[in-house]
C-alpha cells in the first residue's frame, strides 16, 4: 500500500515498482507453474469452473507447518506456542477458513511453554505427535511425543515420552522428524553437536516413542553458519532424500538444502550421506517471497502427486513475524532427485492437488476483477495504484485515511477473508457483514508486509452477502497514520 508521501513512506523507485507490478500481473500465469488463473469476468461459467479447482496461499497464519492427507481430509499443524492446534479440511482451498481444534495442552511446567513444530505420523492404528517445548527458557527445549487414544490424527492424545538420546540426555533439541528406512525408525532433529548448536542429529528408535541408542551428527552444509533444522524425508528412486532448513529463520535468506542416502545404507554412518550443493528452495525477490523453509511433504488425495507445505514471508526485513503457511506441488528430476521448484507469489492461483474435490472458492481484487460472483465498490475518494508491486495481489491496492470512506465487497458464499498490506502508517478500520455490528481491525504493522489476513468473517448462510470496510481515521499510538488498505477478498463457498 502506497499513500501520501511521509518520512515513513519513501517514494523513490515508485515508477520502477509500477513497472514491476505490471510485469507481475502479465506473468502471473507463469508464477502459477502452469496452473489455471481464473478469468476476471465474474459471469463467465468457464471462470467459475476453473475457480472450483484452484486455491491460493496462505493456508494458515502460523509457521513451521506439517500436513498429511488421511481418509478424505487434510490435517495441518503449525507452531502456536502455548498449545498444539490442528486444522482439518476436505479441500486445500478451504483450509485457511477451517476452525482449529486444540489437540494438546500441558500442565507440566517443564514442557508447557514455547511449543514448537508439531509433526504427526501413523504407526499401526495409532498416531504419534512429536513436538518441542520448554519451561520458558529457550535452551531448555526438549523433544516429546504424544500417542493418540484412537486411530485419528486429531486425537485425543496422551503424553507418551520424552525423547532424548543417551549422549544428549540434557541438551537443547528441537524440530523432531521421523525417518523410516530399511524397515526401521530413526529420530532426526536439530540439536547440539560438534558442528552447530542447532545441527542435524540422527538416533535409532526401537518403537515410535523409545530412543534406543546414541545420536550421530551429520555435517550438513547450508551456506550460512547459524542452523540446520527441520529435517524432512522423501524416499524415491533408490534413495532417501533429506531436506532441511538453514540460516536464521528471521532472515530473508532462510532456505532449504538437501542430503541423500542410498537404499540399504546405514543412516547412522555419516559417510553414507551425500551432500548436494547449493540450496534447493530459496528466496524469490521478484515474487515477494522471503525466508522460505521449515517444510514438510504430503501426497495428493489420489496419491499421484507430491506436494510441499512450508512457511515464508512477504518482507525482506529480519523478523520472526509474518511467517505464513503455503503449499505448492513438487516434481522429480531425471536424476531421481526431488525438484522443489521456486516459491510462488503468495496469492498465485494454483491447481488443487489431484483428487481434491475443490469448493468453488474465488477471489475479488480491489480493482473489481473477480474469479467468481463478486464485486467491490467505494464511497469517498480512495488512492489506487501499483506501487506495492509484489506485496499485493495482482500488483495493486486501494488505500484511504479519510474517515467515513468505505469499500464494500459483495459476494456469494459462506465466509470471506480480507487480505491487504499492513504498514507503519496504517490505522484502524471498522468491518461489518451485511450491515451488522462493526468490528474494529488494526491495519498497522511494525513492518510493512503484504497480503496479510486482516479479517476472517464468521460462517454465514450460503447466499449473497456484503463485507463493508469503513475508514475510521483513527490509529494506535505506534502508527504514523490512519490509512486502511484494501487488496483482495477470498470468498469461501462451502
Amino acid at each position: 500500500m502506497l499513500a501520501t508521501p511521509s518520512p515513513n513512506r519513501p517514494r523513490a523507485g515508485r515508477r520502477a515498482a509500477a513497472v514491476l507490478a505490471a510485469l507481475l500481473t502479465a506473468f502471473s500465469l507463469l508464477w502459477s507453474s502452469g496452473s489455471a488463473t481464473a478469468s476476471a469476468d465474474a459471469h463467465d461459467p468457464a471462470a467459475r469452473a476453473a475457480a472450483a479447482g484452484t486455491f491460493r496461499n496462505p493456508l494458515n497464519s502460523g509457521p513451521d507447518p506439517f500436513m498429511t492427507y488421511w481418509k478424505g481430509s487434510y490435517y495441518l499443524t503449525t507452531t502456536q506456542g502455548d498449545s498444539i492446534r490442528m486444522w482439518r479440511s476436505s479441500s486445500l482451498s478451504n483450509l485457511s477458513a477451517a476452525d482449529p481444534v486444540t489437540v494438546w495442552t500441558d500442565s507440566d511446567a517443564s514442557r508447557n511453554r514455547d511449543i514448537f513444530a508439531p509433526e504427526f505420523y501413523r504407526f499401526g492404528d495409532r498416531w504419534y505427535l512429536y513436538y518441542t517445548a520448554d519451561d520458558g527458557v529457550d535452551d531448555h527445549h526438549r523433544l516429546h511425543v504424544l500417542e493418540s487414544d484412537r486411530d485419528d490424527p486429531a486425537g485425543p492424545y496422551h503424553y507418551k515420552a520424552k525423547l532424548a538420546p543417551p549422549n544428549h540426555a540434557n541438551d537443547f533439541a528441537i524440530d523432531a522428524g521421523i525417518l523410516q528406512h530399511n524397515g526401521r525408525l530413526y529420530l532426526a532433529y536439530s540439536g547440539i553437536n560438534q558442528y552447530q548448536h542447532n545441527g542435524i542429529n540422527l538416533a535409532p528408535l526401537s518403537n515410535p516413542y523409545t530412543v534406543s541408542g546414541n545420536a550421530v551428527a551429520l555435517n550438513a552444509a547450508g551456506g550460512c553458519p547459524e542452523v540446520r533444522e527441520g529435517p524432512e524425508f522423501l524416499n524415491r528412486n533408490g534413495r532417501t532424500w533429506m531436506t532441511y532448513s538453514t540460516c536464521d529463520t528471521g532472515k530473508p535468506d532462510y532456505q532449504i538444502w538437501m542430503m541423500s542416502l542410498p537404499d540399504g545404507a546405514d543412516p547412522l554412518v555419516p559417510g553414507n550421506w551425500t551432500q548436494h550443493s547449493g540450496p534447493v528452495f530459496s528466496r524469490a525477490d521478484d515474487r515477494g517471497v522471503y525466508g522460505p523453509g521449515h517444510h514438510a511433504f504430503f501426497r495428493s488425495p489420489d496419491g499421484t502427486q507430491d506436494w510441499m507445505v512450508y512457511h515464508a514471508k512477504t518482507t525482506s526485513e529480519f523478523t520472526y513475524s509474518n511467517r505464513t503457511t503455503r503449499a505448492q506441488r513438487i516434481t522429480w528430476k531425471a536424476d531421481g532427485s526431488p525438484d522443489l521448484g521456486r516459491p510462488l507469489a503468495l496469492g498465485a492461483t494454483q491447481d488443487l492437488p489431484s483428487g481434491d474435490p475443490g469448493s468453488g472458492n474465488y477471489w475479488i481484487n480491489d480493482d473489481g476483477r473477480s474469479s467468481g460472483d463478486g464485486t467491490v465498490s467505494y464511497t469517498g475518494t480512495w488512492n489506487a495504484g501499483t506501487g506495492c508491486a509484489a506485496q499485493c495481489f495482482w500488483g495493486d491496492d486501494h488505500w484511504s485515511d479519510r474517515a467515513g470512506n468505505t469499500a464494500t465487497f459483495t459476494f456469494t458464499g459462506t465466509r470471506v477473508a480480507l487480505l491487504s498490506v499492513r504498514d507503519t502508517g496504517n490505522g484502524i478500520g471498522a468491518l461489518s457483514i451485511d450491515g451488522g455490528t462493526e468490528q474494529r481491525v488494526d491495519f498497522h504493522g511494525a513492518l510493512r508486509t503484504g497480503e496479510t489476513v486482516q479479517y476472517l468473517s464468521p460462517r454465514l448462510p450460503n447466499g449473497r452477502h456484503t463485507l463493508r470496510v469503513r475508514v475510521t481515521g483513527e490509529h494506535n499510538a505506534q502508527s504514523t497514520g490512519s490509512f486502511v488498505s484494501v487488496d483482495r477478498a477470498e470468498v469461501y463457498t462451502d
